[in-house]
Order: structure tokens, then C-alpha cells, then sequence
């Protein structure tokens, strides 16, 4: 598969990705959108440094002036691009992927996505001709170091709360590297870490929370310390998981609904996106706090276009994105740390028991397939289930019923964007219509993949 995916650059090193394919891939970018200044981060895998260098000299070569940001998060990536004069840049990052893997995350200026319908796809057209011959005044290289900076923005999203205990995991990732910064803003807060080393060879565990195992160190350090939550990031920290008091995962559809009391609150009546796979419970709590729903693909990209487009002031995804209209309409997980914390410490109650009554909905979560012929499974579900309301935003999205009726349901299958795979996400108003559709959707779909 190319290494050129729909949201970013990702390959594993040096057999799919080396410093030579980077520096085309430097210059063709600054070329592609004719940048006069871009800038670079990495993050802290053992060949960021010299991939990093490989992209500077690519985009120097096109006439281009670089900001060399040095170690970074993607989210203080996105802040250095947001907040920076500059025509875009990119963080050096295979976020959760094991560390053999490298890539590049891409946005324009304002911290705009850079995808496949946007650039990714020229970016791999270009680096398939020879490589250009360098202007003759080739772009200067600056540096800063920006962390405190970016400390000080996330810090401006904590409100004022009771004193709590969290357990945090870094996974060896750059959480470990931003969060020693962020922390000490945040008053009254008490820490119990792990693995806050940043280490590009991960020798914990995978650094992807969204695997249940990868949360199985935050859960038992929250047992061990009795901490109020625990938190696990993902490499690149633009991602984060919770578990809650008792070690139980809380999904990330229910810390979107949970997140979005706190923002409408402060914005009543604004729209709030989420993604097609989550939970109705979304948007039942969307509308009883006040603001308007609005329904999305999967895809930092399309989430943050809708956002703008509808001036949205946050949005969730299953897979762990918060975004947040404060923050250049960019995800974050370490402010989703933040604002976690804030809905915690706003009430005496327990993370459990604030997530309590979210659970009213029986969710099957996602299930994956590896499909020889997507197209006919796909048309084969559109006959099968012509019964339902059926829409093709994403995949296809069948719905039978509706919130409020004794008995719904309603799944959505959907190609995944990164992987050879059909993705499964089930959800209805009772455990055992649940398991009776799940097992009916299995029967079509083959065994799932782990």
C-alpha cells in the first residue's frame, strides 16, 4: 500500500519511508502551495531527527524559509501553525503506530488539514518525478522552542474546580514531553504517572489507547492509587482514553456527550459535530443541553471543515479526536485532558456516576472485517436492509426507528480509510436487540478481525 493515506503520510522506515523520499516530499510541498514559510516539528521516534532535517532541506530547496519547532506533539504542531506567520507545515509523526513506522501530518496555514483530496495525493504524484533542482536562494532556517508556549495555551481551557487525583499514562509518547509543561498550571490537580519517558521504541506497550489492552497499566495504576481518573494518550498526543474510578473505560462517544455540557454552557446554542459511528446518546445529550447536533463522516479532515462551516465550538470522535474551535479548530488531546478534568471537578459526583446515566444504550463498539470484495458486501447490506432509513454519507448507515420509541436500532458499515478493512458499528435500545442484530450483521460480514 502507498504511504500516502488519506489523512497523512505514514510508512514504515527505511524500507517505505527514508530521508530521500522525505526531502522530496519537503519540497514538494512547499512547492505545491507555493510557501513562503513553513513549519516543522517531530516527535520522538529514533528517526524523527533525521527525517525532520531531510523535510527542512527539501522545503529550503524550494525557496522556502522553515521554523524548526524541534520536539513537539502534533496538537502544539498545530498551535505552532496556527499561531505562527507561516503558509502551513507539518509534524514528523506515525502517531500510534509501532516504532518502525514514521510519517508526516500536513495542514495549511490557520492549521487547515492537508488530505488526500487536497494535496497528499500531488504531494505522492510530484515525489514520482525526479528530484527539482534547488532555487538559487534557498530558504533560512530559524528555531524556537514553543513549549511553554503551548503550556500556556492549554492551560487557558482549565476552569476552576475541586481538587482531584488523576493517573496518567503517556505510553513513552509526547504527552510525556508536553504535560510536564501544562501540569503545574493546573491548580489543586495531584498526578500518579507512568511511562512519561518520550521513547520512539515504546518498550511498555503500544502506544494506542484505543485498544483495550493498552489501558489495562492506567487502570490498575488507578486502582493501586486510587486516583478520581486515568488518562492513556497515544503517541503523537492528539489523542487521549479515560477509564473512570473503578478502571472501566468510558468510551470516547460518551466523553464527547459528557464534553458537551461544559462547552454549550459556556456557548449555549452552538452547533457541536460528531461522528456517524457515535452513540445516539451524542446527540440526545447535544439537544438537551441546548445546542444543535450535526452528524459527520469519519476524518479529522471532514470534521474540522463542518466545524468551520457551521461554527462549531467543539467536536467528537469515537476513535478519541476532541476539537475544539479555541484551539484552531484542531484536536488536542491534551486539552481534552483538560476539559475532561473541568466536567470532573464542575460536580461531586464520581466519574462514574457522571457517566452513569450515559450508558443508557446498548453499543456493540467497533468491529472490523477483512472483506475480498467491499463493493458486493456493501450492496448486498442495501438489499438486505432496504426496509430502514438508509443514508451513504459514510459507508451506509441504516436506521430502524427512532429515540423515544420502545424498541430502535441502527448500524453503519464503512471502509476504513488507513487499513484493508470493513468496519462495523452497531448500536440499539436494549442488550438483547443488540446481541440479536449483531449476530445477523456477523452472518453477512464473516468473523471479525482483531
Amino acid at each position: 500500500m502507498s504511504i500516502f493515506k488519506a489523512y497523512d503520510i505514514r510508512g514504515k522506515v527505511p524500507s517505505e519511508l527514508d530521508p530521500a523520499l522525505a526531502q522530496k516530499i519537503g519540497t514538494s510541498f512547499a512547492r505545491l502551495i507555493g510557501a513562503r514559510r513553513l513549519v516543522v516539528g517531530r516527535d520522538m521516534r529514533t528517526h524523527s531527527p533525521e527525517i525532520s532535517r531531510a523535510v527542512i532541506e527539501g522545503m529550503r530547496d524550494a525557496g522556502c524559509d522553515v521554523l524548526d519547532i524541534g520536539m513537539a506533539s502534533t496538537p502544539m504542531a498545530y498551535f505552532a501553525i496556527g499561531s505562527q506567520p507561516c503558509d502551513g507545515g507539518l509534524n514528523v509523526t506515525a502517531s500510534h503506530n509501532p516504532g518502525i513506522y514514521n510519517g508526516m501530518k500536513l495542514c495549511l496555514s490557520g492549521a487547515r488539514p492537508v488530505s488526500a483530496k487536497n494535496g497528499i495525493l500531488d504531494i505522492e504524484r510530484m515525489c514520482k518525478d525526479g528530484y527539482p533542482a534547488p532555487v538559487a536562494a534557498r530558504g533560512r532556517l530559524e528555531s524556537a522552542d514553543l513549549l511553554s508556549a503551548y503550556g500556556a495555551h492549554v492551560a487557558k481551557f482549565a476552569r476552576p474546580g475541586r481538587a482531584l487525583h488523576v493517573a496518567i499514562d503517556a505510553a513513552n509518547g509526547m504527552a510525556g514531553h508536553t504535560l510536564p509543561v501544562i501540569l503545574p498550571h493546573l491548580k489543586g490537580l495531584r498526578t500518579t504517572t507512568l511511562f512519561m519517558q518520550p521513547d520512539g521504541t515504546f518498550p511498555n506497550h503500544e502506544a494506542n489507547p484505543l485498544k483495550e489492552e493498552n489501558l489495562d497499566p492506567v487502570r490498575e495504576l488507578v486502582r493501586k492509587s486510587g486516583a478520581d481518573l486515568g488518562v492513556s494518550f497515544d503517541g503523537d498526543a492528539d489523542r487521549c482514553c479515560f477509564v473512570d474510578e473503578t478502571g472501566r473505560t468510558v468510551s470516547n462517544d460518551l466523553m464527547t456527550a459528557l464534553l458537551v455540557r461544559g462547552e454549550l454552557s459556556r456557548k449555549p446554542g452552538s452547533p457541536i459535530v460528531y461522528d456517524l459511528r457515535s452513540s445516539w446518546v451524542v446527540k440526545e445529550e447535544i439537544l438537551r443541553a441546548g445546542g444543535r447536533p450535526i452528524r459527520d463522516r469519519v476524518g479529522h479532515s471532514f470534521i474540522k471543515a463542518t466545524m468551520r462551516e457551521n461554527g462549531a465550538v467543539f467536536g467528537g470522535e469515537l476513535s478519541g479526536h476532541f476539537y475544539f474551535a479555541e484551539n484552531y479548530t484542531c484536536d488536542s488531546g491534551e486539552i481534552a485532558f483538560v476539559s475532561a478534568l473541568n466536567t470532573l471537578a464542575a460536580s461531586d459526583k464520581p466519574f462514574s456516576a457522571q457517566v452513569q446515566d450515559l450508558r443508557r444504550y446498548h453499543h456493540t463498539g467497533e468491529i472490523n472485517f477483512h472483506v475480498s470484495d467491499k463493493a458486493a458486501l456493501l450492496a448486498e447490506l442495501r438489499r438486505r436492509y432496504a426496509g430502514g432509513r438508509l443514508d451513504e454519507l459514510d459507508g451506509i448507515t441504516v436506521e430502524f426507528g427512532d429515540l423515544g420509541d420502545r424498541e430502535w436500532w441502527w448500524f453503519n458499515v464503512r471502509a476504513s480509510n488507513t487499513e484493508p478493512l470493513l468496519r462495523l458499528n452497531l448500536e440499539a435500545s436494549n442488550a438483547n436487540l443488540m446481541q440479536a442484530k449483531r449476530a445477523e450483521l456477523l452472518s453477512c460480514l464473516g468473523t471479525p478481525h482483531d
